[in-house]
Order: C-alpha cells, then structure tokens, then sequence
C-alpha cells in the first residue's frame, strides 16, 4: 500500500510539474507593458499556473515572422484588424470555437466576429488627431494637418503601421479623389504636407517620445495613447473633427501551429473579462469592450465607449487597403525615404 501511495505522489508530483511547465507564448506590441503585465499576464499566470513567454513588434514586424514559420510559435497574436485580415488571408490563423469563450456574450457586438468566425476584437478603438493645444490652434478635420502654420509640428505614423495607410485615405480624401483609384494625385496630396513632418514613427512609444521632447505638437494616433501623451505634455488635446475618427478593432487571434490551443482560449477569455477590461479602462490602456464596464465621465472621456460612440465611427475597406498597400508603401518611401 505504501509503494502504491509513493507511486501515486510521484504521478501527481509529476502531473504538477507539467502543469507548472505549460508556457504560453504571446505575441504583441509591448506598449504600456508594465500596466498589461500588472492588470493581465501577473493574474492569468496566477489563474493557469503557467507561464508566459512574449514576441514584441509592430504589427507588420510579427505577423511577417509568424508567416514566414508557417504559422507556428505563438499561441496568441494581438493585432489591428487592417493586419489580422492580411493573416487570415495567408492562411496563418485558425478558426474560432466561440463556444470556449465564457465573456463572448459580454462583449459589444461588433467584436464578437468581426471577421468571419476568427478571433474576437478585445477593443474598439479610434483613430484621429492629437494636438497641443498651448502651441497650436485647435485641429477640426483632417484637412488641417496640412495648415502652413503646423510647419516642422507634425509627425504622422509611418505607411507600415496600422494608421498609414488610413492616412493616405484621408490624403485622397483632402484631395477629393478616392485614393484606391487614383494614387497619382492621393500622394500628390501627402508630398504636399512633407514641410509639416518631422518624422514619421513607427511605434507609440517613439510617438510619445517625440511629443515630450517638444519636437512635434500634431500626430495622428489611437486612442489607448492619449493617456501617455498627457502624462508626458498635458496640453496634448485630442481633437474634434468635423469629418470623424477611424475605427480601428485590435484582435486576437490563434495561429495555426500554436503548441497550446486550449491555454490560449482560456487567455483570450480572460482578456474579455470585465474585471480585466475594467482595470485596462481605468487605467488608459484600452478602450473596453466588455460592456458591464462603468466608467466615470472623466474615465470614458480618453475611450470609445459605449454604443452611440461605436456607432459614428467612420470604417476602413481592408480588402482593398491591403490590395494597395505595396505600391502604397513604394510611394510613401519615395517622399518620405525608408
């Protein structure tokens, strides 16, 4: 009896120790890191007696990687919807079994399945145009980033972000020709605003970077910076703009080869749920999409929050965004240089 009872702990010992071994490896931007580390990863690891490994970069950066391995050392991958549609059309994420999400029916509709039963969006965001209001007059549509007197202000986010290529819309827009079908005088429009930019980023960080410096007054940016460029210049303003915000809906999907399926599920639901969402919200990391989320004024002031403000967000045609995204990238190089 005391052989089998050995044996026994030794199984359990050794169930245990597999347990504790189960990593999950988790790709994303590293944006606001310690925050995300404090309110998601400490308490999931927590929760699963796991561990969790991360691959940082932009968008583009991670997703060409996760490509070029056939889809297959993640388990998770945060990215902007414009950037998800380009993996789901290579191939390199698998479906979603909606069906392990608990916090799926707490979510806002529109990010349930936004893009045909792949992963769920975790937040809505915006994007639109940050200004400091102590240096510059007050910014209303997207025209006025080309105002003479933002000369040697601007810093627009660079083509292969996930707002680039939203910015040349907005130049084909300004130029009043839709820039899908006529690129010529789309970037004929964006060489116009090239005395207006100091330097086209390529990270948030760097964005932020650039603002508490004192080296731009105007950038063109999402919403979950907004807290980090106050901290950093406190007169940073978002503005108002007659013409609308971008939607803009971050994602996250499974890959195809990732190792750890049912510990990703269990991730992603917990990044749905309202006690995480809340705590994302609160502190300025993400705009909730959880809808038992409360917030004060002051909280949903930096947000798209609640269904009215989802609602009136101007949408981008990803399908065609990434059929011109490679000449696009050509073009902007041309002015801007690599």
């Amino acid at each position: 009896m005391k052989k089998l009872l050995s044996i026994s702990a030794l199984a359990l010992t050794a169930a245990s120790a597999s347990a504790q071994a189960e990593t999950l490896v988790v790709s994303w931007w590293g944006y606001n890191g310690d925050k995300l580390n404090a309110n998601l990863i400490e308490p999931f690891k927590e929760m699963c007696g796991c561990d969790v490994e991360f691959e940082t970069g932009n968008n583009a950066d991670r997703l060409g990687k996760l490509t070029a391995r056939g889809g297959k050392g993640v388990d998770v991958i945060f990215l902007t919807d414009s950037y998800s549609q380009v993996g789901i059309e290579n191939g390199v994420f698998q479906k979603i079994d909606r069906s392990k999400l608990s916090n799926i029916d707490e979510i806002y509709e529109i990010a349930r399945d936004p893009q045909g039963g792949y992963g769920p969006a975790y937040t809505v965001g915006r994007i639109g145009v940050v200004y400091d209001s102590a240096k510059v007059e007050p910014i209303t549509s997207w025209g006025d980033l080309w105002r003479e007197d933002l000369a040697g202000q601007v810093s627009l986010p660079n083509i292969t972000t996930t707002a680039g290529p939203m910015f040349v819309v907005q130049a084909g827009d300004k130029a009043g020709v839709d820039a899908y079908e006529d690129a010529d005088t789309t970037f004929a429009e964006i060489e116009k605003i090239k005395p207006n930019v100091v330097k086209n980023y390529n990270t948030g960080s760097e964005m932020v970077n650039l603002a508490s410096t004192g080296e731009i007054a105007v950038t063109m940016t999402q919403d979950f910076t907004l807290r980090s460029l106050q901290e950093a210049v406190p007169t940073m303003t978002w503005a108002e703009l007659e013409d609308g915000d971008i939607a803009v809906l971050n994602t996250l999907n499974i890959p195809t080869g990732a190792e750890n399926v049912e510990l990703a599920y269990k991730f992603i639901d917990f990044v749905l749920s309202q006690e995480v969402q809340q705590k994302e919200a609160e502190q300025g990391v993400d705009a909730p999409i959880n809808m038992n989320v409360e917030l004060t004024d002051e909280q949903a002031a930096l947000w798209t929050y609640g269904q009215d403000e989802i609602d009136a967000l101007n949408t981008m045609d990803y399908a065609k965004m990434n059929a011109a995204k490679t000449d696009w990238i050509d073009r902007w190089n041309e002015i801007f240089g690599m």
